[in-house]
């Protein structure tokens, strides 16, 4: 299928073209801003489909509204009336277009022109009156809020939040992606006459401010975004797209001394601790046990022997573990374990704990294997 895609070099179009080709569509007509009207009406012969994203949603001249939402969209039109080309066209509108605004108007002139296309043509038309997207590849400063904030606080940058109670809608590019598949396939979801993204999000201003400041912080707190809250979950895969690109990486705490080193990696409320354990030759590491504190070790590399006796048992109980066979030992409570590197190299243990170490309870009791 050969498909159409109009500001195929936007934050949306960048996204639907790489998720088009993800989904085994390799014939696609790509119309950029560098392009002419010659290579639109070329495109028009041709094209089975036709993704209409290109418009202007920010500009310092509001006449730029109209050749931008409705000139480009009658010329679009025009072209395929022309070839007596009736493929389906999908066009991006605005929940702005119910306003009585310049950008409003520009967008609902749009969709009055392809409702007029369809009943003349009979082509299929599926409007999508979008709301506020967000997600990687977006411009900040100008697609969307989302962008200006995960911008600026990734690199230490103030941000502005006008009206803290201010109510946002977004949608996520990945749940809008889903949704233009589904549209290609003729199954878009459609309530009278208007398409609609089924996931969207709701949230205020200072809300928004706070989460995304949050995510800076994580680096230094070792935590993890709660990832259980839909919305969280995809502004911190957003806001990661805009760090930079010598920020990528940040230093652990490395505890060492003569028997090697142990690092926190993540410290969780409600999932625990995860610590990397490195001992060397010969270390015997442990050798105390917990009331209610348990653990899991996974051995990565290296050889190792993890003990076990109940606190008021003289059995001992052995696993043999090592980098090439993974697999996790629980650490249950009332037995006391130790961790004994039997190998030539440096024994490497990710340790999984319950609870985040708290100096005041640490529910640790010193005793020999």
């Amino acid at each position: 299928m050969k498909i159409l895609v109009t500001g195929a070099g936007g934050f949306l179009g960048k996204n639907l073209v790489a998720e088009l080709k993800n989904q085994g569509y390799e014939d696609l007509l790509l119309y950029t801003r560098n392009q002419t009207k010659d290579d639109l009406e070329a495109y028009t012969k041709e094209c089975e489909f036709v993704y209409h994203l290109a418009g202007v949603n920010r500009t310092k001249n509001e006449k730029e509204f109209m050749a931008g939402n409705y000139d480009l969209t009658s010329e679009l039109l025009k072209f395929l009336k022309k070839h007596n080309n009736k493929s389906p066209v999908l066009i991006t509108s605005s929940i702005q277009a119910v306003k009585d605004n310049p950008y409003g108007i520009s967008k609902k002139a749009g969709e009055n022109l392809v409702f007029k296309h369809s009943e003349e043509t009979g082509s299929k038309v599926y409007v999508y009156r979008l709301p506020n997207l967000f997600g990687k590849w977006s411009k900040p400063n100008y697609n969307t809020v989302v962008a200006t904030y995960c911008y600026n606080i990734a690199r230490g940058l103030d941000i502005q939040v006008n009206n803290p109670d201010a109510e946002l809608t977004l949608s996520y590019i990945d749940d809008v992606l889903e949704e233009f598949i589904k549209a290609l396939k003729g199954t878009p979801s459609i309530i009278d006459n208007y398409c609609y993204v089924p996931i969207t999000h709701s949230i205020n201003l200072g809300d928004l401010a706070r989460i995304v400041k949050s995510f800076k912080e994580t680096r230094n707190k070792l935590s993890i975004p709660d990832m259980d809250d839909a919305l969280t979950k995809k502004l911190y895969s957003t806001y990661l797209s805009f760090l930079r690109e010598d920020d990528f990486s940040y230093a652990l705490k490395m505890n060492k001394d003569q028997r090697g080193s142990f690092t926190e990696f993540i410290r969780t409320p409600d999932r625990g601790q995860v610590s990397v354990n490195i001992s060397k030759p010969g270390i015997t590491k442990g050798n105390h046990w917990h009331h209610t504190k348990n653990e899991k070790f996974l051995v990565v590399s290296g050889e190792g022997l993890i003990r076990f006796r109940e606190i008021d048992s003289n059995e001992v109980i052995e696993y043999r573990v090592n980098g090439e066979k993974l697999e996790v030992i629980d650490i249950p409570t009332g037995y006391t374990h130790s961790i004994v590197n039997v190998g030539k190299t440096d024994l490497v243990t990710v340790m999984w704990v319950n609870e985040c170490f708290d100096p005041d309870k640490p529910d640790t009791f010193y005793l020999e294997v």
